[in-house]
């Protein structure tokens, strides 16, 4: 489904990440961990070809990422749905229209759209908004609109990125519920988190990430220890927010 095999990638003398080899199969649901700067970001950025490996191969379903030209980019996306933290929806477009906008803009037809925009909403519960504005939304149905964005495309992969970050404890649970749901009927999800709770309660595949280098690969694994978390912090208190590592 995809695999890395030796990848390294770095930043000048910063290292994004050292000689990783790793495999995730398809209907996976894998937990991303790690202190800020550890090296998420970029095994993100690699999958999506936002960013060049400098060396070794990523390999997605048949496509080689690392080999794939500019014009074979957009196929590759589209096989991927993105969630975010900060929702990142459209203001000035109606829940429907947001949905909608992740179809239209590769060019599915009216037809399509109006079928499969339905779906998704009725998927992640949120049918009865369609016609709401993102800021007439609380924060919760903001994520389940952009869950629904997401996945309108029935994309293979699902990377969720720090989803439950802006959501109080409830909303989370009700968000890794559906996340859950979405996995359940197929789709891999790779989720980047710092939510240790969600992590050690969910016991589904975690691997953790420290200095570029994968430092742990378990199939019910867990957050990690406190010395992981206080680096977390620690990052922060730098930096002011994520590294782009």
């Amino acid at each position: 489904m995809i695999e890395y095999k030796n990848v390294t990638k770095t930043y000048g003398t910063n290292v994004g990440l050292d000689d990783v080899s790793i495999r995730i199969d398809k209907g996976d649901f894998v937990f991303l961990v790690g202190p800020s700067g550890a090296g998420k970001s970029t095994f993100i950025k690699l999958m999506l070809k936002e960013i060049k490996a400098d060396s070794g191969s990523i390999v997605f379903d048949d496509l080689e990422i690392t080999r794939l030209s500019n014009r074979g980019i957009p196929k590759l996306r589209r096989s991927i749905g993105i969630v975010f933290q900060d929702f990142r929806l459209l203001p000035k477009k109606t829940v429907y229209e947001n949905v909608a906008f992740a179809m239209e803009i590769i060019h599915m037809s009216p037809k399509v759209v109006r079928k499969q925009v339905p779906q998704a909403l009725s998927l992640v519960g949120i049918s009865s908004k369609a016609a709401k504005y993102p800021d007439e939304l609380s924060a919760g149905e903001q994520q389940r609109v952009a869950i629904a964005r997401a996945i309108v495309n029935n994309p293979t992969v699902l990377i969720a990125d720090e989803p439950t970050g802006n959501l109080d404890p409830d909303t989370a649970w009700e968000i890794m519920r559906l996340l859950e749901q979405i996995n359940q009927r197929g789709t891999t999800i790779v989720m980047v988190t710092h939510a240790r709770d969600i992590v050690n309660r969910m016991g589904r595949r975690v691997i953790a990430i420290n200095e570029g280098r994968i430092m742990r690969d378990e199939k019910m694994g867990v957050y990690g220890s406190e010395e992981d978390e206080n680096s977390h912090h620690m990052g922060m208190y730098r930096g002011g927010g994520y590294s782009i590592l």
